[in-house]
């Protein structure tokens, strides 16, 4: 049994349904460090982004922190009209609305009994399907990988913006970022 399947259907679509529950919640990090509230998300798409006026939805840009790097602050200003994450009903995907790639990684990214870990780079204007929900459930008794990289959740997404980390990147972890999102999908 599948305790993690999003089913898409006809009722999850309902504009009441949408009303009364969320279906992922995003955190917004600079390196090690959470960076306001956890933003909740009840609208099918949300737009995530660096400053006003880009639109509703997450303005990155109101968020403060006392003492930043130069890095965050370069990489910050590189976000620009950021990302669109949709709720569709084969999974969630981001469409990359800067000027600047993205960088993704997911447990449904991943190839299956694989331990090295993928991240896949997304070039501006263009689109992927950040999480599948079927693809995770078929995965969710199979992976039992130890991350070593930050927070780590089966139902999450990783998204940085303008760097990369990784095996082939001199940032091994997300957590080396300057500044990412973490997308916490609601397992209801």
């Amino acid at each position: 049994m599948c305790l993690v399947c999003f089913p898409p259907s006809d009722a999850s679509m309902s504009p009441d349904t949408t009303k009364q529950s969320h279906w992922c919640n995003v955190a917004y990090w600079e390196h090690r460090t959470r960076v306001g509230r956890l933003y909740t998300v009840y609208e099918h798409s949300v737009s995530i982004f660096y400053d006003l006026p880009q639109g509703n939805g997450f303005c990155l840009g109101q968020l403060s922190l006392d003492h930043r790097s130069e890095t965050v602050r370069r990489t910050r200003s590189k976000i620009g009209y950021g990302i669109l994450l949709s709720k569709e009903p084969d999974g969630v995907w981001a469409y990359n609305r800067s000027e600047h790639p993205i960088f993704v990684n997911s447990p449904t990214l991943d190839v299956p009994n694989c331990r090295a870990l993928i991240v896949r780079k997304v070039m501006p204007g263009y689109s992927i399907k950040v999480f599948d929900y079927e693809k995770s459930c078929l995965l969710q008794h199979a992976m039992e990988q130890d991350y070593t990289d930050g927070p780590y959740d089966p139902n999450s997404v990783r998204i940085s913006f303008a760097k990369g980390w990784g095996p082939c990147y001199s940032r091994q972890f997300i957590t080396s970022c300057p500044c990412w999102l973490e997308i916490l999908l609601n397992n209801r």
